[in-house]
């Protein structure tokens, strides 16, 4: 009975890790078709595998010059995210009092704010600071990121013990030293998943940059993208092609950053 339904269970996951890979089959094989063969038969695979489409893709991207802004804000703003967060946090959960619990649950509140609210007023604000460029962007991303990240933070920093800070204090390390030598490095787990979800969400990210890079030549990938879709035409096939040269960057940094990730999950897991 624990065979047949073992069995069961190992077709179901199989039968969904087939469904998740579609797209990416879906876009890795139109990458090579031409915009007739996409319309003919978008699942069946290209006549001759060629690789104009990537080339195409790759001058009409300027894919190195965008590779890099993607990867300058990204990295940017995910450390600020990870540093400015982990402190507060810290300070916030350190320090019970009613101003903190106020302070923490303003932090809570702002998830809930949808950004198409805040949207206009927002970009308004930068504009006349003019800082509507990749600084400005940084800084956007860590104020959108803070909230989520020193809410995980925090219920982390919830399970050390303050022993440990009181331990460090008598053997003579100032607040500062007992964050990072002591309390940081517990909080790699969590940093891992701060990481990853930030990462996430700035790499893929369209309408924020959209909204706020207007100089030619610092562009994101996302934002780049849209130069295959326009008013009367949609060249698909480049558009396919641009979509692969984007995704590679985060299976590389899957690829070097797997152990750390599962070894994060699987601290968190034993915490």
């Amino acid at each position: 009975m624990r065979k047949k339904w073992n069995f069961k269970l190992e077709f179901v996951g199989l039968f969904l890790a087939l469904l998740w890979l579609v797209p990416f089959y879906l876009m890795f094989v139109n990458s090579f078709k031409t915009k007739r063969e996409i319309f003919t038969s978008t699942i069946a695979l290209p006549g001759l595998w060629n690789l104009e489409n990537y080339i195409e893709a790759y001058q009409e991207l300027d894919f190195l010059r965008t590779l890099f802004n993607s990867l300058f804000i990204t990295i940017t703003s995910v450390l600020l995210i990870v540093l400015f967060s982990a402190m507060g946090a810290y300070a916030l959960s350190r320090a019970k009092s009613k101003f903190s619990s106020v302070f923490f649950y303003l932090f809570v509140a702002a998830m809930l704010i949808p950004f198409q609210s805040v949207m206009i007023p927002l970009v308004t604000v930068f504009g006349r600071f003019e800082m509507l460029n990749q600084a400005g962007l940084i800084f956007m991303y860590i104020g959108f990121g803070a909230s989520l990240s020193i809410f995980l933070y925090h219920g982390a920093l919830n399970n050390i013990s303050r022993s440990l800070d009181e331990a460090a204090t008598i053997d003579g390390a100032n607040r500062w030293q007992v964050f990072w030598h002591i309390i940081f490095p517990m909080l790699k787990p969590i940093t891992v998943t701060v990481a990853i979800l930030n990462i996430i969400w700035i790499w893929n990210d369209y309408l924020l940059p959209s909204l706020v890079i207007n100089q030619p030549g610092k562009e994101t990938i996302p934002l780049k993208m849209f130069f295959f879709f326009g008013e009367y035409t949609k060249q698909w096939h480049l558009a396919m092609a641009g979509l692969t040269l984007a995704i590679v960057p985060v299976i590389i940094f899957y690829f070097f950053a797997q152990r750390a990730i599962i070894k994060g999950v699987s601290d968190g897991a034993i915490k």
